[in-house]
């Protein structure tokens, strides 16, 4: 039987995270921290136990929130060499970004200076995401930017974090009160060469399908429209039609 992901986030790992924490912040109160964390660990399925590690931080590392980042970055390691691992090998900082989630919604530029350097090890879309809702001309903007960065993690990114539905995170059409912006951010990347912002751009017009189908066609005309179409974008079409292919079946 396969690994349920909650699993991951056990007793090796908390003892891996300490670790890394204590080398970083040695006024750590590793025993408090593992005493709490575990009293409740294996009772919780995989977001509570993102949330109690979370809040746990914030319990036993009682430092102003830019003190916390600080610790933070000198515990993220090195970047992943590729767009692949942000889940295989970077899974142990999913609390990390959760903290953000929970407490950097105030720090705009502080949070999002954070997860740019997140998402190059992990992922930074969650706490983008709540960012986005807080402040959706800022994130726009930044996103306008990102999308146009040398990091595919970051490109990935930008446009990840807007997705109408993007699992794990609260359902929003926020973003098509920015459709423009919006439109702009997925044009700029429909011809990248890097399989996971495909994915994602691709996944972006799904979630766009099902809930305005106007807006959805007049991206994928305009991408037609602009003369050659590029295997990459012909992917991201094919793939972000998928269901409206599968609504045409079962007409």
């Amino acid at each position: 039987m396969a690994k349920k992901l909650k699993d991951y986030y056990d007793e090796l790992f908390l003892d891996d995270l300490i670790e890394k924490i204590t080398l970083a912040y040695p006024p750590f109160d590793s025993a408090g921290f593992k005493q709490t964390v575990m009293a409740r660990l294996e009772t919780l399925d995989f977001g509570p136990r993102q949330m109690l590690i979370a809040e746990s931080l914030k319990t036993y590392i009682p430092l102003p929130y830019k003190e916390t980042l600080a610790i933070f970055y000198k515990i993220l390691g090195p970047e992943l060499k590729t767009s692949l691992g942000m889940f295989t090998q970077g899974y142990w900082l999913w609390p990390v970004g959760k903290y953000v989630e929970l407490y950097g919604l105030d720090d705009f530029d502080a949070s999002t200076a954070f997860l740019k350097e997140l998402t190059k090890r992990h992922t930074g879309e969650f706490g983008m995401r709540q960012l986005f809702l807080r402040y959706p001309e800022q994130t726009i903007q930044l996103a306008k930017y990102w999308c146009q960065d040398e990091d595919n993690k970051v490109r990935r990114l930008s446009c990840e974090c807007l997705r109408i539905a993007l699992p794990w995170a609260k359902k929003t059409t926020l973003v098509l009160d920015y459709f423009e912006d919006y439109v702009w951010i997925l044009t700029s990347l429909k011809d990248d060469e890097d399989k996971s912002i495909q994915k994602s751009v691709a996944n972006n017009l799904n979630d766009l399908s099902k809930v305005d189908l106007e807006k959805f066609k007049y991206i994928v005309q305009s991408w037609q429209r602009d003369g050659e179409v590029s295997l990459a974008c012909q992917w991201i079409i094919k793939h972000g039609s998928r269901t409206l292919r599968k609504k045409a079946k079962t007409v």
